[in-house]
């Protein structure tokens, strides 16, 4: 047989192998969570606030972690989005072969690698400092902070995908670099940028480590930026850690809500992607 052949089959195969090990392990976590989460899944689970003795087996449910984890997720990707934007925009001003853009590009690349609880613990620090309570507002800004390199390097990476003939037709046309970044490459881009915006906002509220000591943890519903918050992720991590397996199942269920949530980001921004793909040129 051909040495080629054989390479080619050897790691078609090994494709094949790695592709069955993701999906094993993708269904076998939807399947375990959803099997044990169902019993234990009802309307007052998303309909009310935990009562009390709620993580010892009280009634009521987590309305207040849904409510929050949204809260803190769109708060952390519109402040994400405000930064990450403008900087994509900045690095389009560059020349491919800029020093200066390439080193921003790798510092950004080394950020988005650091574990969420890194950034946790940094404002954490901040907080004992500023002698403050664990908050909303904390919680946002930390998830922000962790946002920022993932989506300004995937923005970036979109507009860098923009055809360069339209660039050089908008400098024809006598528009600046800035205009035709804003009006050309930007409206080119947006499929792509709803995109990493909306995968930015399942990373958000997913995310558990990160807002462990700066959201805090309440049964209530925040009423202020300033009122501790519950998230989903949390409430997990707390109904798993009870000795009681009734409450044990709810954590289960949590994970399926939690589920539901992403799997409908997931689908809102291929959805989205779609419907302004049709307006880019190709």
């Amino acid at each position: 047989m051909d040495r080629r052949i054989a390479e080619e089959r050897f790691f078609k195969g090994l494709m094949y192998v790695s592709l069955f090990i993701v999906l094993g392990c993708l269904i076998s976590v939807f399947a375990i969570v959803i099997i044990k989460g169902i019993p234990s899944l009802n309307i007052s689970m998303v309909t009310e606030t935990p009562h009390g003795g709620y993580y010892l087996g009280g009634g009521g449910g987590i309305l207040n972690a849904i409510v929050g984890s949204l809260y803190l997720a769109a708060g952390a990707v519109i402040l994400a989005t405000i930064i990450s934007i403008p900087t994509a925009w900045y690095l389009q001003n560059f020349p491919r072969s800029s020093r200066f853009a390439s080193s921003t590009r790798i510092l950004l690349d080394i950020a988005a690698g650091i574990p969420s609880l890194i950034y946790g613990a940094f404002v954490f620090l901040i907080m004992v400092f500023l002698q403050t309570e664990a908050s909303l507002f904390w919680g946002i800004i930390t998830v922000a902070l962790f946002l920022v390199p993932l989506l300004t390097r995937a923005v970036d990476e979109v507009m860098q995908t923009v055809p360069k003939k339209l660039m050089d037709a908008s400098y024809a046309l006598g528009a600046t670099k800035l205009e035709t970044v804003f009006h050309v490459v930007t409206k080119q881009a947006l499929p792509g940028i709803l995109t990493a915006v909306l995968v930015a906002f399942g990373r958000g509220i997913g995310d558990a480590a990160s807002v462990l000591f700066t959201a805090g943890y309440t049964d209530a519903i925040p009423v202020s930026i300033t009122d501790p918050v519950a998230t989903l992720p949390l409430a997990i991590f707390f109904q798993l850690s009870t000795p009681f397996p009734e409450v044990q199942e709810r954590a289960y269920a949590s994970g399926i809500i939690l589920l539901v949530i992403v799997l409908i980001t997931c689908v809102g921004s291929r959805y989205l992607s779609k419907k302004f793909t049709k307006y880019c040129v190709k």
